[in-house]
């Protein structure tokens, strides 16, 4: 069997017949015999054969497109990565078309099987935060389709990808959380399998170990990447008895739901609870007191992505691994004192 996308031509090599025949063939034309019909269409779907929708005729170019899936399109990082992809993708000619996963394996697979059918010249692709089987981007890469990740990546170096320097802007921000006066800090953060979890999570935990602060297992909370969640287990780390007096924040979504937990049970930011997250600036600046961030240059991150992709249509075959710096912006719910 082909390790690639199979085409009109694999299958008419490999009846020995033409291409025009095996086309003809598939949709049902009255010039093919019904035993050649049946033939072609066995062979097809033994050799997986996807036909290609935007191919307009066997004369006509098919559109350049680049298929691009998120975990959440309505949060302002990934639309912003996506910005930043379409933006780079189109000084080429390519088209973009994304596909959200709503953070479900089974979307993510689905929309991989969609793009691939679409005969799409490659990928760029986030984990969803329920990923643990990686069978189809395995077979993607077998097929030779070019595939590119951002921010939460396969657990090797197989392939390319654009990730931040996630480990060390944590460290910075737990640094800058102790400096300024606070000593039991929490981590929410998501699914301990997802690598920019454990990342963020490392710097953390470096910075309490280089302040000699002893590590606490029920200040670290790693459960799935939801509002509700998040809410509910700042809730629960408020409540204990020796809460905490500052929480470091995995992303937006976590951020801004530590954020109501802690104006919920009536404390105040930061003289009783310091915050600081990994979110956008949009936001921040806009809540009161302000947020301070650890801020991805989310539009950065999409260009670098889709060079990397447009290097692996044009046949660079190495494997690039670019990491983006975060940027800490301090504001007002971080300090307890300057």
């Amino acid at each position: 069997m082909p390790k690639h996308r199979v085409s009109l031509k694999d299958l008419a090599q490999e009846l020995g017949v033409s291409i025009a025949t095996v086309s003809r063939a598939l949709h049902n034309s009255p010039e093919i015999g019904q035993e050649m019909q049946r033939k072609v269409k066995e062979l097809a779907q033994k050799m997986n054969y996807k036909p290609n929708p935007f191919a307009l005729s066997l004369r006509s170019e098919a559109p350049k497109v680049i298929g691009v899936v998120v975990p959440n399109l309505v949060t302002h990082f990934f639309a912003a990565v996506l910005d930043g992809i379409e933006s780079e993708a189109r000084k080429e000619g390519y088209n973009v078309i994304s596909a959200n996963s709503h953070e479900r394996q089974d979307d993510e697979t689905r929309a991989i099987d969609n793009f691939n059918s679409m005969h799409v010249e490659g990928i760029i692709a986030c984990l969803a935060q329920e990923t643990t089987d990686y069978s189809h981007f395995e077979e993607i890469s077998r097929m030779g389709i070019p595939l590119v990740f951002f921010v939460r990546t396969m657990p090797n170096a197989r392939f390319s990808c654009v990730t931040a320097n996630g480990a060390e802007a944590a460290q910075q921000a737990t640094q800058h959380l102790i400096d300024t006066g606070s000593r039991r800090i929490a981590f929410i953060g998501g699914p301990n399998h997802l690598d920019i979890v454990q990342r963020r999570k490392h710097g953390y935990l470096e910075a309490l170990r280089e302040n000699r602060i002893p590590i606490e297992r029920e200040l670290v909370s790693c459960h799935r990447i939801d509002y509700d969640v998040a809410l509910q287990e700042t809730i629960r780390l408020l409540s204990m008895p020796n809460r905490p007096d500052a929480i470091l924040a995995f992303n937006d979504i976590v951020t801004f739901a530590a954020f109501t937990a802690i104006k919920q049970k009536g404390l105040r930011i930061p003289e009783d609870v310091a915050l600081i997250g990994f979110t956008d600036d949009n936001h921040a600046r806009y809540v009161t007191p302000r947020l301070s961030t650890i801020e991805d240059q989310s539009q950065l991150i999409g260009q670098k992505a889709c060079q990397l992709l447009l290097r692996q249509i044009k046949g660079d075959t190495k494997i690039y691994q670019e990491v983006v710096p975060l940027k800490i912006v301090i504001r007002e719910t971080s300090a307890k004192h300057q």
